[in-house]
């Protein structure tokens, strides 16, 4: 799904999300509920995907983690607004979006580990 480019040019477009049975806010075939509203761009290959079973589906490469170095790396998008948060932000975020604050699912954090490699 790709996102038309932004009217305000100081607003970077939306980067395309990957998935299976995307919708609008990049929920997925795999995660579907209201608060499944993010998607994180894979360290291993640097594409946007809505979750690791999508990844896994459609990549044809295994998933890698972000280091611990690259907290400051913006990896999450917000499915909302489109906002992308760094991997701090998003971790620090109290599951919401610090721009929006849109809710986030909290059992997200069950899955930490293979996006993010532990600080």
């Amino acid at each position: 799904m790709t996102q038309p480019p932004s009217p305000n040019p100081e607003i970077p477009p939306s980067p395309q999300v990957h998935g299976l049975q995307l919708d609008q806010q990049t929920r997925c075939l795999h995660y579907h509920s209201t608060l499944d509203i993010i998607a994180i761009q894979m360290a291993c290959c640097g594409l946007f995907y809505a979750c690791k079973d999508c990844h896994d589906a459609l990549a044809d490469h295994p998933i890698r983690p972000w280091p611990a170095s690259a907290q400051d790396t913006p990896a999450i998008l917000c499915g909302h607004c489109r906002h992308q948060l760094t991997i701090r932000q998003y971790l620090a975020s109290g599951n919401r979006c610090p721009h929006c604050n849109a809710p986030f699912n909290p059992a997200c954090r069950n899955h930490y580990h293979f996006y993010f490699e532990a600080p």
